[in-house]
């Protein structure tokens, strides 16, 4: 069972990821904002993995991994976006992503993801 953290601005597909994910999850933990991402990461250095919503307000997921990876290097990010450009991966590579999905999420591969990375 794993600590996760959603970063996610629209309800509706929070609330879809979160019911997507409840089987595998101890504690699942919600951020808005990249700012909010960051402030959790902080006070839960427990967290196992974060699901970082690549298009926010406030701070977008790539600025928010870097400010993450400065105190935290060990936790699992993998991004997520609706608009797949060429170079999204490579960006989130750069930022401090473990891996990248693409919205809307294919959940056996999303599982598959979690596998890889957090076993």
């Amino acid at each position: 069972m794993y600590k996760i953290l959603i970063v996610e601005d629209d309800s509706i597909s929070y609330t879809i990821l979160k019911k997507n994910i409840e089987k595998i999850s101890s504690e699942i933990l919600r951020a808005v904002t990249g700012v909010e991402a960051i402030e959790i990461c902080r006070n839960h250095p427990d967290l196992d993995l974060i699901l970082m919503d690549l298009r926010m307000p406030v701070m977008n997921g790539q600025d928010a991994t870097r400010q993450i990876r400065l105190f935290n290097k060990e936790v699992i990010i993998i991004a997520q976006t609706a608009q797949v450009l060429l170079d999204d991966r490579k960006m989130t590579e750069e930022a401090g992503c473990n891996d990248y999905i693409s919205k809307p999420i294919d959940y056996v591969l999303l599982h598959e993801l979690i596998k890889k990375h957090c076993n």
